[in-house]
């Protein structure tokens, strides 16, 4: 039977491409779901990617852990949907249409047109959307590509409407007047976990002290401190903290620091109900408010003067404490961050360009005490970037007091993955505030609400119920969107009077919240062909809408994969909207994953230089290469990404290629034998077989705990064992085209690309088509995955025995500075019973005469003190133990220990070193030691020389693209004459036909027989 032959090193990036190519000729993926349909049922429930910009190297982390898991799935039988998912509206998609369109404000936006807005954000997901889809295969991700689902079709949003109405109906949906995160650019407020989604960062901002005059205490003031200096127009308070001490000096109250003087003590609360002039009492904002002293349990007294100035229009905490104690509360900006008209010559500026106006008034009116700068974490908007402020403003709220019990019961039957993950979600869940489901925006989920002057609050929960009840624009209603749903008014059902719906938009984590019922027709009583694909959607997918004993086949997911942050975002809304709906988690499992990060540990950023496109890593590196590094990759640690990694990685997915080489290279030269029944095994034919197996077990562990470090780290410690002991050891077999050795490798080479098929589908898919039998699948994902045999566990145990004795052999020969080629006379091994049945594996591999197996007496050995353990244990007594140490006057006890000076000391207690007497090397670890005598005599320096000689010569065939088989005529110097004492083992080692020598004194030479 004849192998395809490898090349070299494989073009990753060339293979990938025709692998591509030929699993959709050949409709791989499709046989493949035919295949397993009907079987057990594996739910994946896909967390949509946004459909706003290409894919990015982050993105290709999570597909990839998705695709694997799917792929080992399928290999075991298991029926799968397949379907993608993608985020088609709000911010993300906004934001990067005005930057397209070259529009800067809302303003910008309504007079470009909403409607046209709109198409423009279409456009922009289904552009998108297949740049995308186009990545994702490329990284080799299978999905159902022509049934995704968009969460802007009209179904997802009718969806959001039920869930709405029912959170209504509970009494949970209420409009809230509070202080909010909001961006000025997006002109919008930012929930919660948007706000824990963006990025901190260490930002550049004035840092202000700033007197504010006692009233009837003349040359008195507070000192506050402030990093906001457009906040100071809208003071009305200032917070002190009750139990801490305050001082008086140069006329200024701020918190006291011991050792210093003051004029005057008082504690907070003494300080308490003081009035005082504020900053800018001349603006009209400010007209009848009296400014006065409160207390405040939360004053830091870290940073600053130890009083706070209180703003309730411009922060939370702010706000809250206006309602504590019934404090006037002051609007300072407007939705695009400008100063409103009530604030003077301040009236118009941006909370920028408001510093240094308030900071020159302040000096002017003699307030100023310091001014600087300081550099300190501050959020920004989580889609644009820009800085956040703070603005009182009307949003609509999701009350969560009564859910987040049943939260946190649900979240305690999901299996998370790193474990830690699951107390991350709890800590969110017990301390999320309500959740802010509104958007001042455009291209979004309508809001379905319809607040009607008499007081009723009318929430649609279906468009069938909103052409019901609608009065009039029903034939313009292409599709649930703004500007169309603008237009189409109801009728209250209290009062008759016609009602026009509110114009905000909704959170865009409600459009991925729902997916769990809208893909899978939850409450639908019959199968819609196209349902799922509509409004927006239509035209770009043809996903159905299923029935609802399609839901409860498929529900909940039995796992879901996205990265840490998703916590607070879609993990959080699925969670929410599936226990308010149906009472429990919409997952059983869920794997969770870091950050990517640069090779050095830095984020990526193009104005950095460091930034890698997914195209131009798909391109470079290789589909292939990147999964590997994404897996081996711990996912509770940041990952570091780059082309220094993925070249180490092609340098350890080399040696798996050299190996399918090596086998198909000599099976080749084998030309009767093909694959069948094994001949009688010799027993490192059966050592290789327990060895796949064991990595077929391991590998099913890893595969079923979701964990796919353990799957490449087993998959690594096999292709060591496979080349560099099965292989090597079995050379001269494969020369000889040995039935066993040939059987024995293909068979460990084809189970072990099944196990490592998930990980790299298309070097897989590639080399099983080098080795498969003409009976075997033309797919190895249209096989099955098999589990592990039985396998001799004793032969595993010895064989891994003898590779540590050979390991520390090779590290005594390097320590001593001999080459391993150099044979020498005699080793002694320690603590290795195992390895007592292969002592000529060892002998051969170290190249020695003779293997002893017993004590070691030809090392030296030193213990000492373990002081960061002993030190403070023994204290004063310390000084003896080291001294007995230092002189040998210890005794060795079992288990690694020592008995000195009175003290049994662990083996964690000391440090021992073994070093070889004169003539000797030794190395030690784990229990094992292993003396090398180094002394050379005439004959082991002329076999050293020979063993140079053979290396050498087989180097030459090999750079003189000579074939396996070809026989050659080898020509030595005459100063090599006296290495013909071994011809015979020369020619044998290199296939030659004759060795002369030619009288000279050049380098060896060969030529084609």
């Amino acid at each position: 039977m004849a192998f395809e032959s490898l090349s070299a090193v494989p073009d990753h990036s060339a293979l990938e491409r025709e692998i591509l190519e030929w699993w959709e000729r050949e409709g791989i993926f499709e046989a493949l779901r035919a295949q397993n349909r009907g079987g057990e049922r594996f739910s994946f429930l896909d967390g949509p990617i946004t459909a706003n910009n290409p894919m990015g190297v982050h993105h290709a982390w999570g597909r990839t852990l998705k695709d694997v898991f799917q792929r080992y799935k399928a290999l075991r039988g298991f029926d799968q949907r397949y379907q993608n998912g993608f985020d088609c509206q709000g911010l993300w998609v906004e934001v990067e249409v005005e930057k397209a369109l070259g529009l800067n404000s809302k303003r910008e936006i309504e007079e470009y047109g909403i409607a046209e807005f709109a198409e423009r954000c279409k456009e922009r997901v289904a552009e998108y959307s297949e740049v995308i889809t186009d990545q994702s295969r490329r990284l080799g991700m299978w999905m159902d590509w022509d049934n995704d689902y968009h969460t802007f079709s009209d179904t997802n949003i009718e969806y959001i409407w039920r869930f709405l109405k029912a959170v209504h109906e509970r009494g949970w949906l209420y409009k809230g007047h509070r202080s909010t995160p909001w961006c000025p650019r997006c002109g919008t407020s930012i929930s919660q976990h948007e706000l824990f989604a963006g990025e901190y960062k260490e930002l550049d901002h004035p840092s202000l002290y700033v007197r504010f005059p006692l009233k009837e205490r003349s040359g008195e003031a507070l000192v506050i401190w402030t990093t906001t200096p457009w906040t100071l127009p809208a003071n009305v308070a200032a917070a002190v903290r009750p139990d801490a001490e305050y001082g008086l000096r140069d006329g200024g109250w701020r918190l006291a620091i011991e050792g210093e003087e003051y004029e005057h003590l008082a504690r907070g609360e003494d300080l308490v109900g003081l009035e005082y002039e504020g900053p800018f009492d001349d603006l009209p904002a400010q007209q009848g408010v009296v400014h006065r002293v409160i207390p405040w349990d939360e004053v830091s007294l870290e940073e600053g003067s130890g009083i706070v100035h209180i703003a309730p229009g411009a922060g939370t905490e702010d706000f809250e404490l206006s309602k504590i104690h019934d404090l006037p509360v002051l609007a300072a900006i407007d939705e695009s961050g400008r100063m409103n008209r009530e604030y003077g010559d301040f009236a118009g500026l941006t909370t920028e360009e408001v510093e240094q106006p308030v900071v020159e008034a302040l000096r002017e009116r003699g307030l100023l005490v310091e001014a600087g700068r300081i550099v300190h974490r501050y959020p920004t908007c989580w889609r644009c970037g820009t800085p956040l402020l703070f603005r009182v403003v009307d949003d609509w709220f999701i009350a969560c007091d009564e859910i987040r019990q049943p939260m946190l019961e649900a979240n305690a039957t999901v299996e998370w993955t790193p474990a830690f993950y699951s107390k991350r979600m709890d800590d969110w869940l017990r301390n999320m505030g309500d959740w802010n489901i509104s958007r001042k925006r455009y291209f979004g989920l309508p809001l379905p609400f319809y607040p009607c002057g008499c007081g009723q609050l009318i929430v649609i929960g279906s468009r069938a119920e909103l052409e019901d009840r609608a009065t009039g624009g029903l034939d313009q209603l292409q599709e649930l969107h703004r500007p169309w749903i603008d237009e189409v008014p109801i009728t209250c059902s209290a009062c008759g009077q016609e009602v026009r719906r509110v114009t905000e938009v909704g959170d865009a984590w409600l459009d991925a919240g729902i997916v769990p019922f809208s893909t899978l027709g939850w409450q639908n009583p019959e199968w819609i062909e196209h349902g799922y694909a509509t409004g927006a959607a239509r035209g770009l997918s043809s996903a159905d809408l299923p029935d609802h004993a399609y839901w409860e086949q498929w529900f909940p997911a039995d796992w879901i994969s996205e990265m840490r942050e998703q916590i607070r975002l879609w993990f959080y809304s699925i969670s929410f909207m599936s226990v308010t709906l149906e009472g429990r988690s919409p997952y059983r499992k869920v794997l969770t994953y870091e950050k990517l990060l640069d090779e050095h540990g830095r984020e990526m950023h193009r104005s950095w230089g460091n930034a890698i496109s997914a195209d131009e890593a798909l391109d470079k590196m290789g589909a292939d290469v990147m999964r590997w590094m994404f897996c081996a990759q711990n996912p509770s640690q940041n990952i570091k990404f780059g082309y220094g990694p993925a070249h180490e990685v092609k340098r350890r997915l080399l040696t798996f290629w050299n190996s399918v080489k090596f086998f198909a290279d000599y099976a080749n030269v084998a030309e009767d034998w093909k694959p069948g029944e094994a001949p009688e095994l010799e027993p490192l034919d059966r050592w290789l077989l327990a060895r796949v197996e064991q990595l077929v077990a391991e590998g099913t562990d890893a595969y079923e705990r979701y964990w796919t470090p353990d799957i490449v780290a087993a998959f690594e410690r096999f292709v060591d064992d496979l080349s560099n002991w099965y292989i090597r050891r079995s050379r001269r077999r494969f020369w000889n085209g040995n039935p066993a050795a040939l059987q024995t490798l293909w068979t460990a080479l084809v189970r072990a690309l099944v196990v490592i098929a998930p990980v790299m589908p298309f070097l897989a898919e590639h080399l099983w088509r080098t080795l498969r039998a003409t009976d075997a699948p033309e797919s190895i994902f249209l096989g099955r995955w098999a589990e592990a045999g039985e396998r001799d566990e004793q032969l595993l145990a010895e064989v891994a025995a003898t590779r540590r004795v050979v390991d520390l052999g090779r590290q005594a020969r390097a320590a001593s500075g001999l080459k391993l080629r150099q044979p020498l006379r005699r080793l002694v091994v320690d603590g290795a019973p195992l390895a007592e049945g292969h002592v000529d594996e060892i002998r051969d591999e170290l190249r020695v005469k003779d293997v002893e197996l017993g004590e070691v007496e030809a090392t030296e050995l030193r213990v000492k003190p373990n002081l960061p353990v002993l030190g403070p244990k023994l204290g004063k007594e310390l000084g003896a133990l080291r001294a007995a140490l230092e002189a040998g006057e210890f005794e060795e006890l079992p288990g690694g220990g020592f008995r000195a000076a009175g003290h049994d000391l662990s083996s964690e207690e000391v440090l021992v070193e073994r070093t070889g007497k004169e003539g000797w090397a030794v190395a030690s670890a784990a229990g094992v030691t292993v003396a090398l005598d180094t002394s050379l005599d005439e004959e082991l320096e002329l076999e050293g020389r020979v063993l140079d000689l053979i290396h050498d010569l087989n180097s030459m065939r090999k750079e003189s693209g000579l074939e396996l088989t070809d026989r050659i005529v080898v020509t030595l110097p005459d100063s090599a004459a006296d290495l013909l004492a071994h011809e015979d083992w020369i020619k044998e080692e290199v296939l030659a036909v004759e060795i002369r020598t030619d009288g000279g004194s050049g380098e060896p030479e060969i030529a084609k027989a």
